[in-house]
């Protein structure tokens, strides 16, 4: 691990001998095989399945997923550890990465035995990419209005209904579709393992976005889709239950994202800030661009302090981790669009240029105010939480 990413990690949080190497793993895979080539997958929208899969030797497929199937069996701390050393290279990488480990999570923790063996294990080793399918082109939000149904038909369920907005849609192998099989709200939600090749399953064309180009993005269309009733994950009515249980996560990793993808960006602007001479001097010299460059290092740093913290909650089960969770979420994405775009603005003229990287930084982390749940719900949420306390 770099002296820089070492000097990031709070001391109260006290990581330990495995959580430094994870961490310098995770930096050494990103430094080799994705930042070399992220600029290069953002200008061509490629999406780089070959080297995503080159994570799942590394542990990075099941990061939190029981090694029973082949999962590390790490704790969110750790995962948040993975997710910010990944986003230095690339945020969207790493956030196709954290969803992924979603739809591990999800199967591994609500699965039966059979649904373990059968996806869970394909999912750590990378041998198949998972994507979670809630969101609809009429339900983001309100994410307990989905309308996608589901029918029993003898020893099969029947989906019909559309999901949007989901990343490696058409690329990846298997989708955890959340569908109604009772009546209106969450109650009535239900969750189906539904592989790519299932009879009915196809996907809209490739959405054009304004960051993440590296991830596919496409609707998820099911059309009398027919899966196996031993496909359905727990029991009906507790789709909406494990959607929510997936997203406490979802939202410390998409978090983690962020805070990488801004310290990536403040590296870049130091370096700059350091060679770029104007009225004969170099810019860091002057007091204005030293206050822009302190207020960023002490906002990310308070950031990542909030980040660990909720991420240990979630270790320890704690009574309000989904509160910490949805703040952390909250706190840190809107942190790191501000950091990104303060060091554009250092940049100049030059920060709107792809080949400086900075504007791409901007780009991908914008999204993460909207995603696993908007800022707006994340306040929601931990108003929901005072009140009821």
């Amino acid at each position: 691990m770099d002296a820089k990413a070492a000097e990031a990690a709070p001391a109260q949080f006290g990581l330990n001998e495995d959580q430094r190497a994870i961490q310098a793993m995770a930096d050494a895979f990103a430094a080799e095989r994705v930042a070399p080539m992220a600029l290069a997958w953002d200008r061509d929208r490629h999406f780089p399945g070959a080297t995503i899969r080159e994570t799942g030797p590394l542990g990075f497929g099941g990061i939190y997923v029981r090694d029973d199937v082949g999962g590390s069996g790490l704790g969110r701390l750790d995962a948040v550890l993975i997710f910010e050393a990944l986003a230095r290279a690339c945020p969207a990488f790493s956030a196709f990465i954290s969803i992924h480990n979603m739809t591990a999570w999800m199967i591994d923790r609500f699965g039966s035995e059979d649904q373990r063996a059968r996806f869970a294990t394909k999912l750590t080793a990378m041998e198949w990419l998972g994507s979670y399918c809630l969101t609809e082109p009429g339900s983001g939000s309100d994410a307990a209005g989905l309308k996608t149904r589901a029918l029993r038909d003898g020893d099969a369920y029947v989906l019909n209904g559309a999901k949007q907005f989901i990343s490696g849609a058409g690329d990846n192998d298997l989708y955890i579709v959340m569908a109604r099989t009772g009546g209106e709200g969450p109650k009535g939600i239900s969750a189906f393992i539904v592989p790519r090749d299932a009879p009915g399953l196809s996907f809209g064309a490739l959405e054009h976005k304004m960051g993440w180009h590296m991830q596919s993005t496409r609707q998820v269309l099911l059309t009398d889709c027919r899966v196996p009733a031993e496909n359905l994950l727990a029991a009906e009515g507790e789709g909406f239950r494990i959607a929510m249980a997936g997203l406490d996560g979802g939202r410390l990793n998409i978090a983690a994202c962020s805070l990488g993808g801004a310290q990536a960006a403040l590296d870049k602007a130091l370096i700059y800030t350091a060679e770029r001479k104007a009225f004969g001097q170099k810019i860091n010299a002057f007091q204005a661009t030293q206050f822009k460059l302190a207020d960023m290092e002490t906002e990310l740093q308070a950031a990542r302090t909030f980040l660990y913290a909720a991420a240990a909650k979630l270790d320890g089960a704690a009574a309000d981790a989904g509160k910490w969770s949805a703040m952390a979420k909250r706190f840190v994405t809107d942190t790191g669009f501000k950091v990104a775009n303060d060091a554009l603005q250092l940049f100049g003229g030059y920060g709107y240029l792809h080949d400086y990287g900075i504007e791409k930084l901007v780009r991908d982390l914008r999204v993460h105010q909207i995603l696993e749940g908007t800022n707006e719900i994340m306040r929601v949420i931990v108003a929901r939480h005072l009140l009821g306390e």
